[in-house]
C-alpha cells in the first residue's frame, strides 16, 4: 500500500498529526464499501492483506499532491490543536489501493520516499479516541516510517475488532462513528515495558532498522 503525505514547506504539519492521519487513511480504505466483497477494490486489498502488509510512505507538495488525488484511494486530514501555532498546517495523507511495488503510476513513482520528516512538536490533539496507538519510546524513526508503522497498528486493530467478540465489534462500531480517530502517543519506557496492548507491530527491519524491531502497538 502506497501512502502519500502532503508536505507544506512553509507551514509544515506536525509529525503526530501525520501519524494519526496515516492511521485513519488506512482504516478508512479498509472499511470503504469499495473494499467489501463485490467492490472494485476487494480483490486487490484481499490479496495484499493475505501476504505481507507492506506500506510505503512518500511525500508530495503542490501540483504533485493534486495529481495523486486522481488515483484510487482515500485522503484524510488531521487538524492540529486549535490553540497551536497558526503556522502549523493540518496533516493530510492519501492511502491508495494496494498494488505491486512495480510498476507504479507515474504520479506516485516520481515521489520521494526516504528522509521524510516533519516537526516533532507537541502531543496529540485527539481526545476520547476509541483506539490508542503507542510508539516504542526506545527507537527513532523518520516521519515516513512512523506513519507506516502507525498505519500497521491501526490496520491490525481494525482486523482484530472485525473478527473479535461482541465487545470488540461494538468498539469497532464506535470507532467507525468516530471517523476512526486515533490517539498516537509515545509512552514512557516503564509503560511500554508493561506491555499493555491488544495488537503489536514488529517491523521486519528492511528499512531504518538492522533487524526485526517492535515499533508500535494499539489498544482499545
Amino acid at each position: 500500500m502506497q501512502l502519500v503525505l502532503l508536505r507544506d514547506k512553509r507551514h509544515p504539519a506536525r509529525q503526530v498529526d501525520a501519524c494519526e492521519a496515516a492511521a485513519r487513511a488506512v482504516v478508512f480504505l479498509l472499511d470503504d464499501p469499495r473494499t467489501q466483497p463485490g467492490g472494485p477494490w476487494h480483490d486487490a486489498v484481499r490479496q495484499w492483506s493475505d501476504k505481507r502488509i507492506r506500506k510505503i510512505v512518500r511525500r508530495a507538495s503542490g501540483k504533485r499532491w493534486d495529481d495523486v488525488q486522481a488515483l484510487e484511494g482515500v485522503t484524510v486530514s488531521q487538524d492540529p490543536p486549535a490553540d497551536g501555532p497558526v503556522e502549523t498546517s493540518p496533516a493530510r495523507v492519501r492511502a491508495f489501493v494496494p498494488a505491486p511495488v512495480r510498476p507504479q503510476p507515474k504520479q506516485i513513482d516520481k515521489l520521494q520516499v526516504a528522509g521524510t520528516n516533519l516537526p516533532a512538536d507537541g502531543v496529540s490533539a485527539t481526545t476520547n479516541g476509541v483506539v490508542t496507538i503507542e510508539i516504542n519510546p526506545r527507537i527513532e524513526m523518520t516521519t515516513g516510517k512512523a506513519c507506516a508503522q502507525c498505519g500497521h497498528a491501526a490496520q491490525l486493530a481494525y482486523e482484530a475488532m472485525s473478527s473479535g467478540n461482541d465487545e470488540d465489534r461494538h468498539a469497532l462500531d464506535r470507532w467507525r462513528r468516530d471517523e476512526f480517530r486515533v490517539h498516537v502517543v509515545t509512552p514512557t519506557v516503564e509503560h511500554w515495558d508493561a506491555d499493555v496492548a491488544r495488537v503489536r507491530v514488529v517491523d521486519a527491519g528492511f528499512t531504518e532498522f538492522d533487524g526485526p524491531t517492535a515499533t508500535t502497538r494499539a489498544r482499545w
